[in-house]
């Protein structure tokens, strides 16, 4: 009988400019761009601002919460260490700061629907922590 070989989930790429993005998810929060210039929120993690080309971004916390815009279940997953999580849901969310971000969610397929409100919630997943989402939870006053 052949044993499997013990494959480890892709970490990260982070990069000088994305590292504060990194940090921040290791703190549980998430940080993201925000230009100096026309006060745009900014993601991916970037050099200049894509709305005005300005130079000056600044790294500010962000709410951590948006709206689902579409999803998608994965059943085959495109590296061999996810395989074995499958089937999981990736998505869409529109963060509550403007850019959208492509992330794992953890949610059940029959529950989800388009402008969800949703919520990070960081996931320890191998050596480095990661930004999923769920569904907001509702505020009791």
């Amino acid at each position: 009988m052949s044993q499997q070989p013990n494959i480890s989930l892709p970490a990260p790429t982070i990069t000088p400019v994305s590292q504060p993005f990194w940090e921040g998810i290791k703190e549980g929060k998430l940080v993201l761009q925000q230009c100096d210039s026309c006060k745009e929120w900014v993601f991916y993690p970037r050099e200049h601002c894509p709305h005005c080309f300005h130079h000056s971004l600044t790294w500010r916390e962000a709410a951590g919460s948006g709206k689902l815009k579409t999803w998608s279940v994965v059943h085959r997953a495109g590296h061999p260490a996810w395989q074995e999580r499958t089937p999981y849901v990736v998505g869409i969310v529109e963060l509550t700061e403007g850019p959208t971000l492509l992330t794992h969610l953890l949610l059940n397929e029959e529950d989800l629907t388009h402008n969800m409100e949703v919520e990070m919630d960081i996931q320890d997943i191998g050596p480095y922590p990661l930004p999923f989402f769920k569904q907001k939870e509702e505020e009791t006053s």
